[in-house]
């Protein structure tokens, strides 16, 4: 038996929570409030904290930074939220959260996360107080593995070992790479991006470590290099797996020194850079086929985050395209996705990614003058698909769908979505949440709603 603590405003919700940890056998008491909850801290020592994100007063996050600045044995934390959001989980993984968990969340993931975090051990140490980070939606994903990519930064972002963010073209690497940079110690600090496939080679060395004066012909001027132009900062070297062996070799003295040497000169400048290397390509097939130094993939790939591709992310391409459609259109009005439209964007499969998408909806934007984006708007590419994201697995979706109201089509659409990945998983739930790119604990909460249980 285990002693916890809930502190979230809702108390419906507080006392769902506390007779399913009760009946597990554990003692619980609840906080209506981040005051209330760090007093009850104060005066009695507990095994685990469940932590509402959004609370009146004190919010989840500041409750943590001030636990970790009050309590010297901090005991692990599962931060909870009915309005997930990238910065939100980020910020709450970089104070120290064990977990960051949408609601509703079902008695097995609630069994899982406690027994997990009784597990995690030692209470973790304080960590630095919060800066007020906006919610920019850049990094937008309701699907789980975008919910784990989030967790991923906000454990990353508290370090200053080298990242390495792996994924397809137009997945959107340098969104992670920025985040990392704006949820760490130095998001007062430079962010310098250079993209190692768009220089030539000859002139990537000068690009990154500087060069003087007549250091090679048109050479006319001393500059200082992305390196030293990023001191105090982040650097993202993207598309890393295209830099040429020569440069290779430079660069991993450079993050084993921490130093960097001009082109043409002899002087050593000391460089203080927490790099972030990006690419599209296998770096271990890279390596075997000697193109690229096995030294520098392990001295890059200390911590990794894995973007998937959209085609992955079904859960998430509705939310990404109104979100494209909100920000062509402001401050006006946004256009909205008639039903057949929204069936056709899931059906397609994306393979220029987010990047794709996004171009898109700014492209119906500008050429459709009403109000409704239908599917004869969309590029020829997506505007062709006649079926839906079940048609892949046989299963198919009506033909005879019409104009309805968007949130009556996506309901649809999550019925028959739920029914294939259940069929295709042989009714294993957890197979299917994972096939779908969403929580198990979203999947039976929609099983519930459409009564498919």
């Amino acid at each position: 038996m285990a002693d916890l603590l809930i502190v979230d405003d809702d108390a419906d919700f507080a006392d769902s929570l506390r007779e399913t940890l009760e009946s597990l056998g554990h003692a619980v008491q609840t906080a209506p409030g981040g005051e209330e909850g760090l007093a009850l801290l104060g005066a009695h020592r507990f095994d685990l904290v469940f932590l509402d994100h959004r609370m009146p007063g004190m919010n989840g996050l500041q409750t943590l930074a001030a636990m970790n600045a009050r309590l010297a044995r901090r005991p692990p934390v599962i931060v909870l939220t009915a309005h997930a959001g990238s910065a939100g989980t980020i910020e709450a993984m970089r104070l120290g959260a064990f977990d960051h968990l949408a609601k509703p969340i079902s008695r097995d993931a609630v069994v899982d996360a406690v027994r997990g975090a009784l597990a995690s051990a030692t209470p973790a140490s304080a960590a630095p107080a919060p800066k007020p980070v906006a919610d920019d939606g850049e990094l937008i994903g309701v699907s789980e593995a975008m919910r784990e990519v989030h967790k991923r930064i906000g454990l990353a972002a508290g370090s200053r070992a080298p990242v390495l963010v792996i994924g397809e073209t137009g997945t959107g690497k340098e969104l992670v790479a920025r985040a990392l940079h704006r949820h760490s110690d130095r998001a007062d600090g430079p962010f310098v991006a250079v993209n190692c496939a768009a220089i030539p080679k000859d002139l990537l060395e000068s690009e990154l470590f500087g060069h003087v004066k007549g250091a090679f012909t048109g050479a006319v001027a001393e500059r200082a290099g992305c390196f030293k132009a990023a001191s105090g900062g982040v650097l993202l070297l993207d598309e890393i797996g295209d830099m040429a062996l020569e440069v290779q070799a430079k660069l991993l003295r450079v993050l084993q020194e921490g130093e960097v040497t001009p082109v043409g000169s002899h002087r050593v400048h000391k460089v203080d850079v927490r790099v972030v290397a990006a690419t599209h390509r296998d770096l271990a097939q890279a390596v075997r086929d000697g193109r690229f130094r096995e030294d520098l993939r392990y001295r890059l790939d200390v911590l990794s985050v894995r973007l998937p591709p959209l085609r992955e992310r079904l859960a998430d391409i509705v939310p990404l395209a109104e979100h494209f459609l909100r920000l062509a259109a402001a401050p006006g009005p946004a256009k909205r996705l008639s039903a057949e439209a929204a069936r056709a964007l899931l059906a397609y499969d994306w393979p220029g990614n987010v990047r794709e998408l996004r171009n898109a909806m700014e492209r119906c934007h500008a050429l459709q003058r009403g109000a409704v984006i239908a599917q004869v708007d969309l590029p020829t590419s997506a505007a062709e698909t006649t079926g839906g994201a079940g048609d892949a697995g046989g299963a198919g979706l009506p033909a005879d769908w019409y104009d309805d109201t968007l949130p009556a089509a996506v309901e649809r659409l999550e019925r028959l979505l739920l029914q294939h990945a259940l069929a295709a998983a042989g009714g294993n739930r957890s197979m299917a949440a994972r096939q779908l790119g969403i929580h198990r604990q979203l999947l039976y909460t929609k099983l519930a709603q459409y009564g498919l249980e």
